[in-house]
């Protein structure tokens, strides 16, 4: 029998990264503003969270000026949608049983 619980992504377990990747799944890109606001977080939150989403590679940062305003957005990597897809089939599998 295959255990479903070790096909989980240790890079997911966060509720502020399931939100984020949960978030660009469905949009092409999402700004560090609109990221921190629908998470109800702190801006250091959201930074570390996007900090290890980008360093396992599931991430992609544009930073852009707006004005004089620099602009932080953030997308998914074909690897992060590959990986949160495993991990949402991984949960569906439990959630079966």
């Amino acid at each position: 029998m295959k255990s479903f619980i070790t096909q989980l992504n240790k890079a997911f377990e966060s509720r502020i990264r399931l939100g984020i990747m949960s978030m660009l799944m469905v949009n092409d890109t999402v700004d560090f503003l609109t990221l921190k606001e629908m998470l109800d977080a702190s801006d250091g939150n959201i930074a570390s969270h996007i900090s290890a989403l980008e360093k396992a590679g599931y991430l992609a940062v544009e930073k852009k000026f707006i004005g004089k305003k620099t602009n932080t957005s953030y997308s998914v990597t074909p690897e992060g949608r590959r990986a949160f897809n495993e991990h949402l089939n991984a949960l569906e599998q439990l959630l079966k049983r």
